[in-house]
């Protein structure tokens, strides 16, 4: 009923073939960080992989966004949830994180910056009880771009619902990280063939780069 021990993988190698021909674009798109709090940290062997090159990406992936105006969104669940916040939660993952900053903090190298949106999560998907759909309504987004933990939890059930929202969502491929290779390849596949794209941080900084070309 807790978080297992993650062993260290290799993020895929490969991607799906897109069946969309959608294409991130900078004026349509937001950046979503999804839960990449301590707590959830914790759970991986610190400077292997999959956190070794998904970390550093989200970094990148971040920082070009702020550059170009384009939102950048964090999901942060809260500690000490009490159980009717908690709901069945607790009977897959026990009480969840405490209340205190080396669980409930998002890690030193994604500390939002000025300008960022901070939104509490509740559920796997970062759309449920919070207001990330008026977010993107408001800002003039109608694409999502997906990053985080885990890849077959709440960064799928995310992408599942932007698309159930009209949102393309983009998951991005390496800058996502999961309990084991395996998981991370089935999440990957099934936003590829199901509801979205898989990219990978090259790609989407390449299409960030497109506002400032004029292409």
């Amino acid at each position: 009923m807790s978080l297992p021990r993650i062993a260290s993988y290799e993020p895929p190698s490969e991607l799906p073939e897109a069946r969309v021909p959608w294409r991130i674009e900078p004026d349509r798109c937001a950046l979503l960080v999804h839960d990449m709090q301590r707590y959830f940290l914790g759970a991986y062997e610190q400077g292997a992989e999959p956190l070794r090159t998904v970390v550093p990406n989200i970094a990148r992936l971040c920082a070009r966004a702020r550059e170009r105006g384009i939102p950048v969104y964090y999901s942060a669940q809260p500690g000490d949830q009490e159980p009717e916040d908690r709901g069945i939660q607790t009977d897959f993952w026990g009480t969840g994180m405490r209340g205190i900053p080396e669980h409930r903090d998002i890690i030193e190298e994604l500390t939002p910056r000025a300008g960022d949106r901070i939104l509490t999560k509740w559920r796997y998907s970062a759309f449920q009880r919070t207001a990330l759909r008026e977010w993107l309504t408001m800002e003039g987004r109608d694409q999502l771009i997906v990053t985080g933990v885990y890849a077959h939890l709440g960064c799928m059930m995310t992408a599942c619902e932007a698309y159930m929202s009209d949102v393309q969502p983009f998951l991005v491929a390496d800058a996502v990280a999961d309990f084991s290779a395996e998981e991370h390849r089935m999440a990957v596949g099934y936003v590829a063939r199901r509801c979205g794209v898989a990219v990978r941080t090259g790609a989407a900084l390449d299409a960030f780069a497109l506002c400032l070309s004029g292409r």
